[in-house]
């Protein structure tokens, strides 16, 4: 199912994606993006701004070649600055093989601190609290709180010691009481400024063991959704598909940017060639990004009508104005239940491979541009080379080509 007519905007970003990669090459891009390298060349011409970014540390190819003493100085620069990056390197290495004891035990913020704390003289704060990813301000200001951790860690102690009195059924206690009865025998005939808090209590006895006997019951998290329509579920975790443009899944994930913000993407996934048919990114979660969505998938399928689309009970897909488009399209609605990642599993690995490709360990993208950069180049190749397991290890687009034809014919 070769793309033959491309939007205006497609080209743009195609453009857009090789004059801004660093190294890029009219047939790599072109390659990713499932489009000839005369076509990417053309649009080049065409549309580009004649400027593109270049490799670090690459000399220009146009202007007065660089001197021997400039390249000379150049490159002693260059070995200075790799220099400095693998001693640099070397100590974070160092760092975290011995932060790696503290960060098993129990509150994982607390053993940052102790960790700084314990090898400040060895490697100074400031050093220590990058390489662990904590701020300074934070550290100084739990260094200024151990007088006051310490006697709170006293009277705990003292208070559990209580706990266990009144669970002791040697001491005439019961050992299956929980916080709320332990609370009320000890507050029972204690002096105003004696009386203790449930919640301290339940802290205590969770932090030393000490939780009553009780039996375990069954407790339902999924509560049914109290406005917007409900649709049944029709695939039940069956994420197969006799062929191409018949079940479709989708979810909406954040896009993380440096500045704090994110943006989002709703996508539109085909179950049997795991193909992204459909998606769009926007600073919102309006209704009118799923709808975004769902078009895109519709121009490229060129008809939805008889397929099925499903999601989980988020406001945006139960929305009216979502429903009607659905109507519209002949896309019949489907949802699992509430609070289950499981019934939409397809569409939240999807999201997960996503992040995990392009944001390559990263904690955010640098801007928004970037960040849609990357999405737009993933997601184009994502369909037309990346090889994907549950197809045989081929591309979605070579799926849909060379094999889901004859599964159509056997069906």
């Amino acid at each position: 199912m070769t793309k033959k007519n491309y939007t205006d905007e497609f080209r743009q970003r195609a453009v857009d994606l090789y004059e801004s990669t660093p190294g890029a090459t009219l047939k790599g891009i072109a390659a990713d993006l499932g489009i000839s390298r005369g076509a990417l060349k053309e649009w080049v011409d065409k549309l580009g701004s004649g400027t593109t970014t270049g490799r670090p540390g690459a000399v220009p190819s146009a202007g007065r070649p660089q001197s021997q003493a400039a390249r000379i100085a150049r490159l002693e620069a260059e070995n200075a600055a790799l220099r400095a990056e693998q001693a640099k390197l070397a100590e974070e290495r160092d760092i975290l093989r011995q932060a790696a004891k503290y960060f098993g035990r129990g509150d994982e913020l607390v053993n940052r601190f102790q960790f700084v704390e314990d090898h400040k003289s060895a490697w100074g704060v400031k050093r220590l609290c990058e390489v662990v990813e904590i701020s300074r301000s934070s550290f100084y200001a739990w260094l200024a709180a151990a007088p006051a951790r310490a006697a709170r860690a006293r009277r705990d102690a003292a208070l559990a010691e209580q706990i266990r009195a009144v669970q002791d059924p040697a001491r005439g206690g019961d050992r299956a009481y929980g916080a709320p009865r332990v609370t009320a025998e000890l507050n029972d005939g204690a002096a105003e400024g004696q009386r203790v808090n449930r919640k301290r209590v339940a802290r205590v006895m969770r932090e030393h063991g000490l939780a009553g006997i009780r039996l375990r019951r069954r407790v339902t998290t999924t509560l049914p959704e109290q406005s917007g329509r409900k649709f049944p579920d029709l695939l039940e975790r069956d994420f197969t598909a006799p062929a191409p443009n018949r079940r479709y899944v989708g979810d909406i994930t954040y896009l993380p940017i440096a500045d704090g913000t994110n943006l989002y993407l709703a996508t539109v996934i085909d179950v049997c060639s795991r193909k992204l048919a459909g998606w769009a990114i926007a600073d919102h979660m309006r209704t009118e990004l799923v709808e975004d969505a769902m078009r895109a998938a519709w121009r490229e399928r060129g008809s939805l009508r008889g397929t099925v689309f499903h999601s989980d009970h988020g406001s945006v897909y139960t929305s009216k104005a979502y429903a009607a488009l659905c109507e519209q399209l002949g896309v019949t609605q489907s949802m699992g239940a509430i609070g289950s990642s499981a019934d939409n599993a397809l569409a939240e690995s999807f999201n997960a491979t996503l992040k995990r490709e392009i944001l390559a360990g990263y904690a955010t993208f640098g801007d928004q541009s970037t960040a849609y950069r990357a999405v737009f180049r993933w997601a184009n190749r994502y369909n037309t080379r990346r090889r994907h397991s549950a197809i045989g290890n081929i591309s979605p687009n070579t799926y849909e080509t060379a094999v889901s034809p004859r599964l159509a014919e056997a069906a």
